[in-house]
């Protein structure tokens, strides 16, 4: 006598759903609001109808992956979870690489569903640059602007190489943003250059 398989465990309501935002988040960056529930069913594995069990419709369910995304506070948690003894360098990459990700996921989504304005949940940018402080620690003294800029400066060249219609040209990665916010665009300096005069002539 065959054996018949057990079943599946049935997922919770806060479970289904947020599988499903899970599964309509890669579709509203390629379709936007025309996604349709067959689509997302799809995607998901399941029937379409249980979209209409686990949310009232489909805005709805837009709505909380829309929700999720943008939510500040996750962002936050893993800025204040940078080790500040790794070396100084790693650290402003860290910071840069989380940054990245979140510009691009918000203003992605944000374009594909024709969205404007700040994200639900901003109150602005100075939580973020407190954070940012606190994981830079002592090595602000060694820097040339003031400790309570750097985390503006951090945010401000991050935003514009992460957004297309800003950077308006070949991407950046991580390496080439976190170099361009610690030496700029001359490099770093070598010792002759440290101490030539510089109205030195030939």
């Amino acid at each position: 006598m065959a054996v018949k398989p057990a079943r599946a465990k049935s997922l919770s309501v806060e479970d289904r759903q947020s599988m499903l935002i899970d599964a309509v988040t890669p579709l509203l960056l390629e379709h936007g609001q025309a996604v349709t529930t067959r689509q997302i069913a799809d995607c998901a594995g399941i029937a379409e109808g249980t979209i209409f069990r686990a949310f009232g419709s489909k805005d709805e369910l837009i709505q909380a992956a829309v929700a999720r995304h943008l939510d500040p506070e996750p962002f936050r948690r893993q800025l204040a979870e940078i080790d500040p003894l790794l070396p100084f360098e790693e650290r402003i990459r860290r910071v840069v690489t989380l940054m990245r990700g979140r510009f691009t996921t918000v203003f992605t989504l944000m374009t594909a569903l024709g969205r404007h304005g700040p994200p639900p949940g901003h109150k602005g940018p100075h939580q973020y640059e407190a954070i940012v402080t606190r994981v830079l620690g002592d090595d602000l003294e060694r820097l040339s602007v003031p400790a309570d800029r750097v985390g503006q400066i951090i945010r401000m060249v991050t935003l514009a190489a992460s957004v297309p219609q800003i950077r308006n040209g070949p991407d950046f990665d991580d390496d080439e943003i976190t170099t361009l916010i610690l030496h700029g665009i001359m490099g770093r300096p070598t010792p002759q250059d440290a101490t030539a005069s510089p109205h030195r002539t030939a």
